[in-house]
């Protein structure tokens, strides 16, 4: 079985570094490229969240204020990745959040190696063009009329479209017996290829039993008209 998590964080600003943390988590997962399970975690962060930090993601002290903090719910979102690939849009920053969060209670770190970077690969595949999700959103034709606000889950489940679109939809080629592709990771400030293993799934399309017969049929005639025929060797 091919796994994927799709994942996105909000936060209290943008730099580990100078003590911002992160007030939710959301997971999408990605079953042979078909939605899954979801998961979302609000998050105590455990020092104030700023207003302009409010304004984008709409998560108030309040709100959090009776909620987990990361040590307590670090088991509960380690299991459900697991060690299955993470899917993030500027894996960068939530890796920079998550590892942060992970060092903070002495967790081993996510690795840079199992991230696929989906800004990446849309500025991949439209080079030049703006990359932001609602920009990638709009031109992979993925309604996100909702996303007033940024938020975890909501990201994570519009990320997880996203991939899948940026793949080609859940058919990704002709050839449906699967392979591996290579992307290439942005972790901070380091490059890594990374191959991805692909499930491609086989799409069955069932006909109805009066068709059956009438191309039997048809396929009779053929070799009765002509005294051969293709499809019936």
């Amino acid at each position: 079985m091919t796994r994927l998590i799709a994942l996105d964080t909000e936060t209290t600003g943008l730099s580990p570094n100078r003590g911002d943390r992160i007030v939710e988590i959301g997971c999408v997962e990605l079953i042979h490229m078909r939605k899954g399970a979801t998961r979302q975690w609000f998050i105590n962060p455990e020092r104030p969240i700023p207003a302009e930090a409010t304004r984008i993601h709409g998560i108030t002290d309040e709100k959090v204020a009776n909620e987990p903090i990361f040590r307590k719910i670090a088991e509960d979102f380690l299991a459900f990745i697991g060690s299955d690939q993470l899917v993030i849009y500027n894996a960068g920053f939530d890796l920079g959040f998550l590892n942060a969060e992970l060092a903070r209670i002495k967790r081993p770190l996510l690795d840079g190696s199992r991230v696929i970077d989906a800004l990446m690969l849309a500025r991949k595949r439209f080079p030049g063009a703006k990359a932001d999700l609602d920009s990638v959103c709009k031109r992979l034709k993925i309604d996100n009329a909702h996303r007033k606000l940024h938020g975890a889950l909501l990201d994570a489940e519009l990320l997880a479209e996203v991939y899948v679109a940026l793949n080609g939809g859940a058919q990704f080629a002709m050839d449906l017996t699967g392979g591996v592709e290579e992307v290439v990771v942005k972790v901070a400030t380091t490059e890594q290829a990374v191959t991805v293993d692909v499930v491609r799934p086989v799409r069955v399309w069932p006909i109805a039993r009066e068709e059956e017969q009438a191309h039997a049929a048809f396929l009779e005639f053929m070799q009765k008209e002509h005294g051969a025929c293709l499809w019936t060797n």
